[in-house]
């Protein structure tokens, strides 16, 4: 299975890093006891079953089922074979191929990734080091982008010209079928090719892993006929709604900031950035999406908000505090910056020092949410107060730890100048009202369920992608046969006292790893069960994370033994008893008296097995 990989060197590659240290690139991890505990990255879910252990170097999702070591996760995140998860893992560990690796072998970039690559490059070297750049480089320095950020950001120019970068690439030997799927070029309707980007600011776009997979570019002249920033359009590595901007790099500066901040626009991030502030990310010029929110979660629970000042601005910051409020596992704080200004803009004229004051003081959704309600209204005039009172009780009736809503409770009271037990009657006659909503609408969607066909398989209406079923392991479905398998791999003693008893197991995928396990420990003199893992089939795997991920003990005694082989033996029995059964009644049925003797007879033999 590890190709042109010698297993000597996939051994020391494996051995060389924690899996806790590559998962935790992807996923927030909190310890739990002996486990690495996280929200999945192959499936939504609110509540965390994806659980990492540091001492077997095993991965497993209790939810979606996924499992296995630090190369098949990387398989299944990255898609990725196994010698390239091996390559990803070395480097990861700064170990180098062995010098007869077969370079080709290697991680390879689709097609459209290594053209957009390509000119991530072009652009950049047209910017810094052509006179076709000269015009781009005054926009950036008009800016304010020094050569630090142009660097980290890769920014480069498109030149005016349509034909600039075809050439390039076509020069590169790529062929006009592969360029016109990048989403590079605008194909005409006798199939030619031209740039789609001309005299703009390139802003490279990757996915999570760092790889180029599309572009923005922002309009450097005054034709206002021309939108302002224009993105590639979706392709198969492109997905604007599962894409944040500098989302790769973010992720690495929240470990140390413990925290993302999400912005409007690229602009925002760079000067947020320059202001030291590393971990800003933004939305490809959309709104918000599911995906987005679940992707920032993954990395962080401290998320804060910052777009722009004005108007549209807030109420962005408003759906956008509401979609992860929904979510309810953040940490969500919120900046709404004076004068209507935007991040970029508050930057220039604040400077970076006050700006990182103003991340500091973001505001809790509710006060930030009470803020906006106090704006609606006239205070001074009673009717609108009372309004105002009622609306700031029901937002704060949606907090739900008891703490929080006594501070909000005290703010309000001392700023309205009302008494605080007036507001804690509204606030229980509310919470009243919402419980009664909350059982009105289970009760509704119960009975409508109820009332559906059943091979419409519409589940329970609490069941959501968020709620969805812990799948059973393997230990839970065959707990015998699981127990039997880790013994047989552990101890040689358990080992040689089942293969001296003729045992085999009864489900053919479990007996087949125990003959594959002897294989596997004769041809190695210190055989380890995660090398195990990549030899056999993929199928296979999950029995063996499963059961390495149970904490069996690895002490036994035979008589612990013999009661799962009989265990195992009475669940056969019984499997015969019932189709003898069948048979007897059968032979019954057709008068047939030597078929019923026959059957009578193995009955009795297996019930007297039995006792």
């Amino acid at each position: 299975m590890a190709g042109r990989i010698p297993e000597d060197f996939i051994a020391e590659v494996r051995s060389n890093v924690n899996i806790v240290d590559v998962i935790s690139q992807y996923v927030s991890l909190e310890k739990k006891g002996k486990d690495y505990i996280g929200l999945c990255p192959f499936h939504q879910e609110k509540t965390p079953s994806f659980t990492v252990n540091e001492e077997k170097q095993f991965f497993k999702c209790f939810g979606c089922g996924k499992g296995g070591n630090v190369f098949k996760f990387l398989m299944y995140k990255d898609n990725l074979t196994f010698p390239e998860s091996v390559q990803r893992v070395a480097e990861f560990a700064h170990i180098a191929m062995p010098a007869d690796y077969n370079a080709n072998g290697g991680t390879k970039l689709s097609p459209i990734m290594r053209i957009n690559k390509d000119a991530v490059d072009f652009y950049h070297r047209v910017l810094l080091t052509t006179k076709a750049g000269e015009r781009g480089m005054q926009y950036a320095k008009k800016r304010q982008l020094d050569s630090d950020t142009l660097e980290h950001f890769k920014i480069g120019y498109a030149p005016k010209e349509d034909n600039v970068l075809i050439t390039y690439l076509r020069g590169k030997g790529y062929k006009d079928n592969e360029l016109a799927q990048s989403g590079l070029f605008v194909q005409t309707q006798d199939s030619r090719l031209f740039d789609r980007f001309r005299d703009r600011l390139m802003f490279p776009l990757e996915d999570e892993n760092g790889h180029s997979i599309g572009f923005s570019g922002r309009r450097i002249s005054n034709d206002k006929t021309e939108a302002k920033y224009m993105n590639s359009p979706e392709t198969e590595v492109f997905t604007k709604s599962k894409v944040l901007f500098h989302f790769a790099e973010a992720k690495k500066a929240a470990r140390s900031e413990d925290h993302l901040v999400l912005y409007e626009g690229y602009m925002d991030v760079i000067a947020a950035y320059k202001a030291g502030i590393k971990s800003g990310v933004a939305s490809m010029g959309t709104s918000l999406t599911d995906d987005q929110v679940y992707m920032l979660r993954r990395v962080t629970p401290n998320i804060i908000v910052n777009y722009d000042g004005d108007d549209p601005g807030v109420h962005a910051e408003e759906r956008a505090a509401r979609m992860f409020s929904k979510d309810g596992n953040f940490n969500l704080g919120i900046v709404v910056l004076p004068e209507k200004l935007d991040p970029d803009e508050y930057v220039r004229k604040y400077g970076a020092e006050k700006y990182r004051g103003e991340i500091k003081g973001a505001l809790t959704p509710t006060d930030f949410f009470l803020k906006r309600l106090a704006q609606k209204y006239n205070l001074d005039n009673d009717r609108e107060k009372i309004t105002y009172l009622n609306e700031a009780v029901k937002e704060i009736s949606q907090v739900k730890n008891p703490v929080e809503q006594d501070m909000y409770l005290e703010k309000l009271s001392r700023s309205a100048g009302v008494s605080l037990n007036s507001l804690k009657a509204n606030l229980a006659r509310e919470r009243r009202k919402n419980n009664r909503a909350r059982s009105h609408t289970r009760t509704r969607n119960r009975d409508y369920y109820a009332q559906q066909p059943n091979d419409l398989n519409l589940g329970d209406p609490a069941t959501s992608v968020d709620t969805l079923p812990i799948q059973q392991t393997e230990v839970q479905k065959h707990p015998s046969q699981s127990r039997l398998l880790y013994l047989f791999i552990h101890s040689a003693n358990a080992q040689q006292y089942l293969q001296e008893g003729k045992f085999h197991f009864p489900n053919q995928d479990y007996e087949t790893l125990s003959q594959l396990w002897l294989k596997f420990a004769a041809a190695h003199e210190n055989p380890q069960i995660d090398s195990f893992l990549d030899f056999i089939p993929e199928q296979l795997q999950g029995i063996i994370v499963d059961a390495e991920l149970a904490h069996m003990p690895k002490d036994f005694t035979i008589q612990e033994i013999n009661e799962h082989v009989f265990a195992l033996q009475k669940r056969s029995i019984y499997s015969q008893l019932n189709e003898l059964q069948n048979q007897l009644q059968d032979a019954k049925r057709r008068e047939d008296v030597q078929k019923t003797i026959e059957v009578t007879q193995k009955i009795i033999e297996l019930k007297r097995i039995l006792g």
